[in-house]
């Protein structure tokens, strides 16, 4: 999937200045790109999009969603608590910028602030998101381990002594959901396996 193609297109149902949207995906592509970003770059949008690909009949807005998608970790450091309210108003300031409505611009907002705990949400298109967002979990066990080396790169700046408790928090956390992922598309296709995976790393700890 060509992620800047794919924003192009998506900007211009909203503006024609192509500067702008150039400039924006510029803004994207350096935020994801940046140093210390092992696994919350552009691959993991790619692989968000490939998964909601899979249920986009089932998405009322995906235009919004998508937004939500580029913009919900552009704003993405370790020792922060605020990231995706950082990521969320930035959202805002630039669908602003490219006269999005009012509404799609609040919807991408709350759509992001979402991703911080997970919650079921009334609204459907948020839990194909959070959804999307949390489906490594329920890879196989290769490439989920692989996505564990990178979140613990990412989190360098910690000790283990520090940073095993805090991620051992945070699985646990998960398990203890009645169900990991809110839509029954991802709750079939990722629930048992994302537990297995889970339950195996918090035996490494």
């Amino acid at each position: 999937m060509h992620l800047k193609g794919y924003f192009t297109d998506l900007c211009l149902h909203f503006t024609e200045d192509e500067t702008l949207i150039e400039s924006m995906w510029q803004e994207i592509e350096t935020q994801y790109s940046g140093k210390g970003r092992y696994y919350h770059d552009l691959f993991h949008l790619e692989n968000m999009f490939i998964e909601l690909e899979s249920v986009k009949k089932l998405i009322d807005d995906f235009s919004t969603v998508s937004f939500s998608v580029f913009y919900h970790d552009v704003i993405y450091d370790t020792s922060s608590k605020s990231n995706e309210e950082k990521s969320a108003s930035y959202a805002a300031e630039r669908l602003h910028k490219m006269g999005l409505p009012q509404t799609i611009i609040l919807k991408t907002e709350n759509q992001i602030l979402a991703t911080k705990s997970h919650q079921k949400s009334d609204d459907a298109d948020t839990n194909y998101l959070l959804d999307a967002d949390l489906s490594i979990l329920g890879k196989n066990s290769a490439i989920y381990f692989d996505y564990t080396r990178k979140i613990r790169k990412e989190y360098a700046l910690y000790p283990d002594l520090l940073y095993k408790p805090g991620r051992k928090k945070v699985l646990k956390h998960f398990l203890e959901l009645e169900s990991i992922f809110k839509t029954e598309h991802f709750r079939d296709k990722y629930e048992q396996q994302a537990r297995e995976n889970i339950a195996a790393e918090i035996q490494l700890l």
